[in-house]
């Protein structure tokens, strides 16, 4: 709005020179003096929310736009105000005691403008701080549509170079035209043609340039048939020395690639034993299946053995597990990923960084051991958005060694929206009754599979605890009540509650339509959803000893900002989603050792929430806008960070290899939103891209 205003205002002043007579230009000039006021609305709309910024937040949110935005915007605007405006008034006067003689004198006809007149209305210090603010107004919003991350002046100059090279170009074209004016005796104001013609040659060079600048920037952007995983500029963040040795001691061979004399390993070879006999062995196979819904409602569904979601898989923690997978007919290829489970990198099934895609016919197999118990899930990552989307998932359950003393009912929750139909609890999108006695532990596992979804939960009816997150437990959880869980793509919660004498409901989503009914006899009313508030980690269970905490000296630091800005991914024009400023393959490559005690702050400044995900490693979550965590040690694979949130978590480097770090909205992944974790002498020998099987996004 702020921009139209001033245009218009631009144009309305560089037309007063058009005047054919003393009306018509009195006329004008009270109309330019409206619309130099006009604007500052708009310009107040812009500047207040900067304002708020930079009173409540840290200054990476608000650098750009309170050292270059707001600037963009004040200063042409006051060079109207203060030079503009006052040679306005000064013509406006003259016209009108000129006006006031011609009626004094009973002139019937107008009469034509004096040379000196027309000078006013040419003057360069009327007009161009008019165009100046037009100018202005777009370069702020080239700003905020692609904002300098980092902030760098460099970065900036080009932008604001045309502006001030526009500037003066105007300048030079206006002063021109006012020493024109002044040495002619008469004026003869340009013919309409002429002027039109003028300003679509303009309008051609300006649109000729746009054009090339363009297809540039676009054939700039097509990615290579083929992208080494490892791609990306390296970034070894701040390192230090610690001091306090509250690092974790490593040895044995996890210390040999600290070693200068370690040779180079491959992705390939750092993969689960294959000399021992697994304690677990499973088969899955990756087919179309048209699926019918418990509604009766059917889909085309891509399947593990045949249904959705594909089979749970339960073990035990420390099992050695063996999963062969099978592709009968999924063209697109596929792979097994184990999110949220530490396992050896060349097991984590990321195409064309540890493997390459399986594809129709082909076998592969997996081996890994379970080292952590808690709730996690399986899926495809080749064509991971779309693959996903279609069915390639089902829940991975990794129970403690020992059995409970007491029986518990284990619920795994997987909510999914299939294309085609709605919101569903795995394959059933109708309310689902259970009988469960009263007095039995009661494990919720919750599960949301929906890429670019946050899932909302609420559990009504009883008190009830949040055992864990992300597959791991907290410590001493609180008992919660009117209390909804809101769960990021890919993320997890597990609840606990003791079932008592009445119904119990899980409302998935924000509606009575979909949820699990539980009661003594399997019957009963779906009890009334109460109003309720929103469960934050951050604050909740009891504090406990962690290997390490916000105190610990680091032996690296990143920071990451997620943000967005308007460009060409892949030859295609849209709103992208960037780390530090960029998209795959030109985000950092975090560089690290093993053994490396690692702190990353997180900053989102931009519109949407991003729930990031790091392949391989548990994260501790230590800080968020700048307060400390109070409560249980929150550990977590899965992070939403929210629009204007600061997160810093930390993590021990002790599963070296390539791993993949990225946005679980599984859309803007595909369009860059990834980077990658090295760790020193690791290399990898696959690729991906179109002109490979690999397409890992």
């Amino acid at each position: 709005m702020y921009l139209v205003f001033t245009w218009i205002g631009s144009v309305k002043a560089s037309g007063l020179l058009y005047s054919r007579h003393i009306e018509k230009l009195h006329d004008k000039t009270r109309k330019v003096l409206f619309w130099s006021w006009f604007p500052i609305l708009p310009a107040a709309a812009v500047i207040s929310p900067i304002v708020w910024i930079q009173q409540t937040m840290d200054p990476i949110f608000w650098l750009d736009r309170v050292c270059i935005q707001a600037p963009l915007v004040i200063v042409p605007l006051l060079t109207v105000w203060l030079i503009s405006v006052p040679k306005l008034f000064k013509l406006r006067s003259l016209t009108k005691q000129i006006k006031a003689e011609q009626n004094a004198l009973e002139q019937s006809e107008a009469m034509p403008l004096e040379t000196v007149i027309y000078q006013r209305a040419a003057s360069p210090a009327l007009i161009l701080p008019f165009q100046m603010t037009a100018l202005g107004a777009l370069t702020a919003l080239y700003f905020s549509l692609v904002p300098p991350v980092w902030f760098q002046w460099l970065e900036m100059s080009i932008p604001l170079a045309v502006f001030a090279v526009a500037t003066a170009g105007l300048w030079w074209r206006h002063q021109m035209r006012y020493r024109q004016v002044g040495k002619m005796a008469n004026y003869v104001i340009p013919a309409f043609w002429k002027r039109g013609l003028t300003m679509l040659s303009v309008l051609a060079v300006v649109a000729g340039s746009a054009y090339y600048l363009f297809t540039i920037a676009m054939n700039n952007s097509e990615l290579p048939p083929e992208i080494d995983m490892a791609s990306g500029t390296s970034d070894y963040g701040r390192q230090s020395v610690l001091g306090n040795g509250s690092l974790p001691a490593y040895n044995g061979e996890k210390g040999a690639m600290n070693d200068s004399s370690a040779t180079m390993v491959a992705v390939a070879d750092l993969s689960g034993s294959r000399e021992v006999t697994p304690d677990r062995r499973f088969t899955l196979t990756a087919q179309k299946k048209t699926v019918t819904l418990s509604s009766g409602k059917t889909i085309d569904a891509w399947t593990y053995n045949g249904q959705i979601p594909g089979p749970e898989l339960r073990v035990k923690a420390g099992e050695l597990v063996e999963v062969t997978l099978v592709n009968e007919d999924i063209e697109q290829g596929v792979t097994l990923h184990w999110h949220g489970l530490d396992v050896p990198n060349g097991e984590d099934a990321v195409a064309g960084a540890m493997q390459n895609a399986v594809m129709p016919g082909e076998t592969y197999t997996y081996r890994f051991r379970a080292e952590q118990v808690g709730t996690f899930w399986y899926h495809s990552h080749q064509d991971s958005q779309e693959a996903v989307s279609m069915g390639l998932f089902g829940s991975l359950i990794v129970e403690p060694k020992e059995t409970p003393l007491q029986e518990v009912k284990d619920i795994t929750v997987m909510t999914h929206r299939w294309k085609g139909a709605a919101l569903a609890i795995g394959a059933s999108d109708q309310l689902e009754r259970m009988t469960i006695a009263p007095g039995t532990s009661v494990r919720l596992r919750l599960i949301n599979t929906d890429d670019w979804i946050q899932q909302k939960y609420t559990l009504v009816g009883t008190h009830f605890e949040v055992a864990a997150i992300d597959g791991t437990d907290l410590n001493k959880p609180d008992i919660l009540t009117n209390t909804h869980l809101t769960a990021a793509s890919g993320g997890r919660y597990d609840l606990a509650f003791i079932m008592p004498e009445h119904p119990v409901y899980l409302d998935v989503g924000e509606n009575d339509k979909l949820g699990i009914l539980m009661s003594p006899d399997g019957r009963g009313e779906i009890p009334t959803v109460p109003r309720t508030i929103a469960f934050d980690p951050f604050q909740y269970g009891s504090p406990a000893a962690t290997p390490f905490d916000a105190s610990s000296s680091f032996n690296r630091e990143f920071t990451l900002v997620l943000d967005n800005k308007l460009g060409f991914y892949n030859r295609q024009m849209d709103f992208l989603y960037t780390l530090n400023g960029h998209v795959f393959p030109k985000t950092p490559m975090l560089e690290a050792k093993e053994g490396d005690l690692v702190k990353t702050t997180i900053v989102n400044r931009g519109i949407i929430d991003h729930p990031m995900y790091l392949h391989g490693h548990r994260v501790l979550v230590l800080s968020r806008n700048g307060k400390p965590s109070t409560g249980s040690p929150w550990w977590t694979d899965t992070l939403d960070v929210q629009p204007g949130e600061t997160y810093e978590v930390a993590f021990v480097a002790n599963n070296p290899d390539l791993w993949m770090d990225h946005r679980h909205n599984l859309a803007h992944t595909a369009a860059g939103m990834m980077m990658h974790l090295l760790y020193e002498r690791v290399t990898t020998f696959y690729s991906f891209g179109s002109g490979t099987q690999n397409h890992s996004k």
